[in-house]
């Protein structure tokens, strides 16, 4: 099985490429989905968040105040630092189970879909190969203006929490440019990309 670390800043697209991956036959680990479901209600991060941050940090039926905790960590690095070491090795332990149903079922390639993999040494050092979907800054914040209503401060604010598109790119071994492609043109990248982990390990 090859494990393939896909990742990109908000907006470049990573969510769509992932899913030609997984349209393709490949099997996906969302990083995110992980985390969506601790900090959903009674989800297992739940009453570590609680003790730590305080109780207006959970809504009314129980689930973690994303919006809340967006504007608390990203303010204060120490409250982020707080936060993944509470999400962080619950993460790792829900994912070490699904690599493993992975490797039972057979599955040939696994995408990781890891938002903060070139961070996270621990997760560069799991994968096989890095694939990045590449794009500039200014069509990052573009796009998230256009699905969201952050103000562009906002955007900025959680493009400083992420590596920067140069740590990205030095860390990549495959690049999906994201720029002005078309769906078409972006599925026929993830195509060719497919078929080359297809022949893992024989291709370099």
């Amino acid at each position: 099985m090859i494990h393939i670390g896909l990742t990109g800043g908000i907006g470049s697209g990573k969510s769509t490429v992932a899913n030609m991956w997984h349209d393709l036959g490949a099997t996906l680990l969302d990083a995110d989905q992980v985390s969506r479901s601790l900090t959903a209600p009674n989800g297992a991060a739940i009453e570590p968040i609680r003790t730590l941050f305080g109780p207006d940090m959970i809504t009314q039926d129980g689930a973690l105040d994303r919006n809340k905790m967006r504007a608390v960590v990203f303010s204060d690095p120490s409250k982020k630092s707080l936060l993944e070491h509470i999400l962080h090795p619950m993460i790792a332990k829900a994912s070490e189970r699904q690599i493993q149903a992975a490797k039972d079922q057979g599955v040939q390639i696994l995408v990781h879909d890891i938002p903060l993999l070139v961070e996270s040494k621990k997760w560069l050092a799991l994968v096989d190969k890095v694939l990045v979907v590449d794009c500039s800054p200014e069509t990052q914040i573009q796009r998230v203006k256009a699905r969201s209503a952050l103000s562009t401060e906002q955007v900025q604010s959680i493009m400083r929490t992420q590596a920067s598109r140069q740590e990205r790119l030095q860390v990549a071994d495959w690049v999906i440019e994201n720029e002005h492609q078309s769906l078409d043109e972006l599925k026929a990248r993830v195509q060719e990309l497919y078929q080359l982990a297809k022949t893992w390990p024989r291709e370099n």
